[in-house]
């Protein structure tokens, strides 16, 4: 049953529910972003660094899941971003989601192609700025999340952006159940974006143990390492991160730090080593006790959210 929601953001785009999952290098794989979709939501294939002929395979393999909206994440800074959004107009992908980067560039392309361009933003002055250049919405995310991070949390970044542009706003970074979306709707968020809380379903393809690591979690088990580099990235503790903090206190330079954590996501989230691969989540890993299938994410989240919703009709006296 469709929910009322979010429903600016759902009527643009065409879906259920108001959750969106994070487009995860990696792990954003066509299994998990068609699950998404075919249960009412956003899924997002995540490009990462992956060259087009990738990311064209895992459009064919979503389209071939579910005839449901989806979308494709687009890492700016990649070699393959040019032809990554070239690939999107082609196939007339329905959403394109953008990080680490400015979009304007390709701004006329994708919407001549009629695409949804949805960028991630740190920052109120970076929203306004890509509103400017045509956002249809935007995803602003706090430090909270996983992977690459801004320094406002979402509590104080939402409203903020809220207040700041006209588009629908969708909150990530700390979400992961029915509380989060109905805090995220309440600070003036239309939907919400979740990466970890996916992560832990059985469509993602993460290894295991990958999984577990999250599971095993707690409220004080992330890391953020990378603050000299100006790229800071949270992740769970472990002795990755613990030798990385102590290469970059000793004044490791970029280049150094750089090499030193090439390819460690991926040996982590695909082949399970999660001793000394990075193991990215957000904050809110631990919260996440169970691995349950998308459509079982989506709908218990929208459901506690409206039960939520429902119990704070009243008023405050």
């Amino acid at each position: 049953m469709k929910t009322r929601l979010g429903r600016r953001l759902t009527g643009l785009l065409g879906l259920d529910y108001p959750v969106f999952q994070g487009g995860m290098a990696w792990l954003g794989t066509a299994e998990l972003a068609g699950a998404v979709s075919a249960a009412g939501g956003l899924g997002i294939i995540g490009a990462g660094n992956a060259p087009a002929s990738w990311v064209a395979e895992e459009i064919r393999k979503v389209r071939a899941i579910s005839i449901r909206p989806f979308g494709v994440n687009v890492l700016l800074v990649s070699p393959h971003a040019g032809e990554v959004i070239d690939l999107v107009c082609r196939e007339r992908v329905p959403v394109v989601t953008t990080g680490a980067g400015n979009p304007g560039p390709h701004m006329a392309d994708l919407k001549a192609a009629g695409v949804k361009v949805i960028p991630v933003v740190s920052s109120v002055s970076l929203a306004v700025r890509l509103v400017r250049a045509g956002a249809d919405a935007v995803i602003a995310e706090g430090g909270e999340s996983g992977g690459h991070i801004g320094e406002t949390s979402t509590m104080a970044l939402v409203p903020q952006v809220v207040d700041a542009v006209k588009v629908p706003v969708v909150a990530a970074g700390g979400i992961a159940d029915g509380r989060g979306l109905a805090a995220a709707l309440a600070l003036g968020a239309e939907g919400v974006q979740m990466g970890t809380r996916f992560v832990c379903t059985p469509e993602c393809v993460a290894h295991p143990d990958y999984k577990q690591a999250i599971l095993k979690a707690g409220d004080r088990s992330t890391a953020v390492t990378g603050r000299s580099t100006g790229h800071p990235v949270r992740a769970i503790r472990n002795p990755l991160t613990r030798e990385y903090e102590r290469r970059e206190a000793a004044g490791a330079t970029l280049a150094e730090l750089t090499e030193f954590g090439s390819g460690r996501f991926r040996a982590a989230a695909l082949d399970g080593d999660v001793t000394h691969g990075t193991v990215i989540a957000g904050e809110i890993a631990g919260l996440i006790r169970s691995i349950e299938p998308a459509a079982a994410v989506i709908e218990r989240v929208v459901r506690e959210a409206e039960a939520i919703l429902r119990e704070l009709g009243g008023e405050l006296r």
